[in-house]
């Protein structure tokens, strides 16, 4: 069987199903197609499940604590593991089922169950079925790495994605990797009540990050009891007489746990996409090359989302859809060099990051003006009684532009915007400095912070 469309998207993660729907709402015929679930890893294993297991886990912490507060809680607080991954189920299904049946009530658009490869330029073949287009977009994502350690696939380990069905509590959970999701999942399950052990193999936590943001996480999942090793590679991993997991490490330690996640990065989804076939190319790492468009080497190719290694964020592959489609459908100019980094870490205190690192600044020879301030001097930060973190600011000094900001503390991921929406503005850091906020708040500070800039030592 073979069908012909305008429009092949193949990938229903946070780029394909809105593209495929603008496309179709233009009259163009399209098909969406897609191997496991709408929606992508946001929706079925990322942001949306992870975050409702933070907020479950928020609650138990809170209330745990809730005598700094004032209130009094009697007795032992419990977290039914069940009921917890319940919930997370209930609100991953809504998203679920929302995207289908938009989707699914689409004029235009067909949904096609199975895995996309390109036999040509301008065919795939799904399940035996041949499918050819005139135009193609790639949204396929990315999945966890699972790196050669001797041992390992004769272990049950989990991924993001598995840790997902988990609805016991794991006594001792080890993590290899100290970098944003395994942070998420240490200290959330930390706070569940287990026993959490992180394996960094460097001398930091989350090395992309300012050592002072490093520092000041590390210090934040340490007091709540999160065990953390540094300078450690894991030799070899198996399983004890008694079914603990074994974890050698490479200080001639072995550490004895009951679960094991692997949080060391991710992989795009391209090596099983059949891209020679095609003659589009990819990088040494597997990301598909695209250019500032978001196209690849074959011009009626596109390539979207975390699989261009280009942003590996919900957000980041949403604005690639947002770029293609006012290109293709608007007549617009957009590309990728106008877009700012930005991003949060959702360990408590959050982090919200936009702009350059500090080590970026340097290097980019600037003059640079930075200022900083403790969540200890932020008045909401005070009035929740939780004062961790601090907001620093990056400004070049000749243009007056920020180039770089961090608000690590309560609110920080929604404090980051009121600065990435001035950079995005190209207005001078002045405008922000002499903006009025509503008090009290994380972003009335934000002017008080700029009015403080002093030259970065």
């Amino acid at each position: 069987m073979s069908q012909t469309f305008d429009d092949v998207v193949i990938g229903a993660g946070q780029s394909g199903p809105f593209l495929a729907a603008r496309l179709a709402e233009r009259g163009r015929r399209v098909a969406l197609i897609e191997r496991r679930a709408l929606g992508g890893t946001c929706v079925n294993d990322g942001c949306i499940p992870t975050k409702t297991l933070v907020a479950s886990a928020r609650a138990a912490w809170v209330a745990r604590n809730a005598a700094r507060w004032g209130v009094a809680i009697q007795g032992d607080i419990k977290v039914d593991m069940a009921k917890v991954k319940a919930r997370k189920d209930s609100v991953v299904a809504e998203s679920q089922r929302s995207l289908a049946t938009w989707l699914g009530g689409t004029k235009n658009l067909t949904l096609i169950d199975g895995h996309a490869r390109f036999v040509s330029a301008d065919t795939v073949e799904v399940g035996g079925d041949r499918i050819t287009g005139s135009r193609f977009f790639v949204n396929t994502g990315a999945r966890v790495l699972v790196p050669p350690i001797p041992g390992l696939a004769g272990v049950p380990y989990l991924t993001n994605s598995s840790i997902m069905d988990v609805d016991t509590l794991p006594r001792h959970l080890i993590i290899l990797g100290g970098s944003y999701i395994g942070l998420e999942f240490a200290q959330m399950y930390r706070r569940f009540g287990s026993e959490v052990t992180v394996i960094e193999r460097s001398d930091r936590l989350i090395g992309r990050e300012d050592p002072d943001v490093s520092a000041e996480i590390r210090a934040a999942l340490e007091e709540e009891g999160v065990t953390i090793r540094f300078g450690s590679q894991v030799r070899r991993v198996a399983t004890s007489s008694d079914s603990e997991l074994e974890i050698e490490l490479s200080s001639d330690e072995t550490l004895r746990g009951s679960h094991l996640l692997l949080a060391l990065g991710r992989i795009p989804n391209s090596q099983d996409l059949g891209l020679e076939a095609a003659g589009v190319t990819a990088d040494a790492r597997g990301y598909i090359t695209v250019d500032d468009h978001l196209r690849t080497n074959q011009p009626h190719i596109w390539a979207l989302g975390d699989v261009n290694g280009r942003g590996a964020f919900t957000h980041t592959s949403y604005d690639d859809f947002q770029i293609v489609a006012a290109n293709l459908l608007d007549g617009a100019d957009r590309r990728l060099s106008h877009r700012f980094p930005i991003y949060g870490l959702y360990v408590d205190p959050p982090l919200g990051r936009c702009g350059m690192n500090e080590a970026e600044a340097r290097a980019s020879g600037r003059k640079i003006l930075v200022g900083k301030r403790d969540m200890s001097r932020v008045g909401r930060a005070r009035e929740r009684g939780e004062t961790r973190g601090f907001i620093k600011i990056m400004v070049d000094a000749e243009t007056q532009r920020i180039l770089g900001a961090a608000i690590l503390g309560i609110e920080g991921d929604e404090a980051i915007h009121s600065i990435v929406d001035i950079m995005y503005a190209d207005a001078p850091y002045t405008v922000l400095l002499q903006a009025v906020h509503a008090h009290p708040t994380v972003s009335e500070l934000i002017p008080t912070v700029l009015s403080e800039l002093r030259p970065l030592p």
